[in-house]
């Protein structure tokens, strides 16, 4: 279906608001708690209470996979807006303030403090070899739901990018089709990242309906593609998806992306980096892949230029790019 009129942003975010909490650990540390390491394991209030108490926060910043993405592609030069559940808290209300202050666009609808639930935070452990460890307290972020989808914001976004971490509760399943239909009623592109082995595992055919139905452009890692086919073959998951999706990039961690394009599979190589925390690694690949794309690139440069953005993020502490960030589009 054609829009009926050019989008005013180039694209718009849905997930998770959640504020992150950044510590480095030793390994001892982490198998003491007996997280599964490099996983995202969901956790209550009382038991991130406890992992607080024993680490020493390096970074308390505003996070997210989905807002880490809008972030990143609004430094890179695209006008951007996000949807996402916060409390009317001062986590909350540090959350709006710091993606609005970046330029982002954020109408957010926010809990009452007298609803008892606050805004979400991720404690991020990172251990020496920059791999990173998420334990997740959802709070406020899970009462998303279809009421949160915002249509003249769907509507004014070129592309609009959803995030899997947020696809556990029905409600949230509800608002991701919500979101998806409206932006195809207006001749929008929609973009899923699967965002969590461990979740598209929960939510497999869910996932599989959601994909082969609304989805035109997916993001997901090597172990989220083959969790979605539940096969261990990686050029036949490919292939499964090149015939359900329109695009896809499948990012390979050191080896860069392989990108499926019209049917066809290309491998795009990244360059050495130093990995110091690969949190955000595939959240700023999505930014970079799509700040590509709407300024008219190939879907083979907008795998170059994701793993430039991802290369950029995993060599500091931290999940959004630094001060000394520069890749524009």
């Amino acid at each position: 279906m054609t829009a009926s009129s050019p989008p005013t942003l180039d694209l718009l975010c849905i997930g998770n608001a959640i504020v992150d909490v950044l510590a480095t650990v030793d390994d001892a540390l982490l198998a003491d708690i007996g997280s599964p390491r490099g996983g995202m394991t969901l956790i209550d209030a009382g038991t991130a209470s406890t992992i607080e108490a024993r680490v020493t926060p390096q970074e308390i910043m505003g996070g997210g996979s989905a807002a880490n993405t809008a972030v990143t592609a609004a430094r890179m030069g695209l006008s951007v807006g996000y949807l996402g559940k916060v409390a009317d808290d001062a986590a909350g209300r540090h959350f709006a303030d710091d993606l609005r202050a970046l330029g982002l666009r954020f109408p957010s609808n926010a809990l009452p403090s007298s609803a008892g639930i606050p805004t979400a935070r991720c404690i991020v452990l990172v251990t020496p070899d920059g791999q990173r460890t998420m334990h997740t307290y959802l709070g406020a972020c899970v009462e998303f739901g279809p009421d949160d989808v915002l249509e003249e914001v769907v509507a004014s976004a070129g592309v609009l990018y959803m995030e899997g971490y947020l696809y556990d509760r029905p409600e949230a399943q509800a608002a991701f089709e919500r979101a998806a239909r409206l932006a195809h009623q207006h001749g929008r592109k929609v973009a899923l990242s699967l965002s969590d082995s461990f979740c598209v595992n929960r939510h497999r055919a869910a996932f599989r309906a959601l994909v082969a139905g609304h989805v035109d452009i997916l993001f997901a890692n090597e172990a989220e593609i083959l969790a979605l086919y539940q096969i261990d073959d990686f050029a036949a998951a490919a292939a499964s998806i090149a015939a359900e999706t329109e695009l896809a990039a499948l990012t390979r961690g050191e080896h860069g992306c392989v990108v499926v394009a019209g049917g066809k599979m290309s491998a795009v190589l990244t360059e050495p980096a130093v990995v110091v925390d690969s949190t955000g690694a595939g959240d700023a690949f999505a930014a970079g892949f799509l700040a590509a794309l709407a300024r008219g690139a190939t879907p083979r440069e907008a795998g170059a230029l994701g793993n430039r953005a991802a290369g950029s993020v995993i060599g500091r502490l931290g999940a959004r790019p630094g001060a000394d960030f520069a890749l524009r589009v």
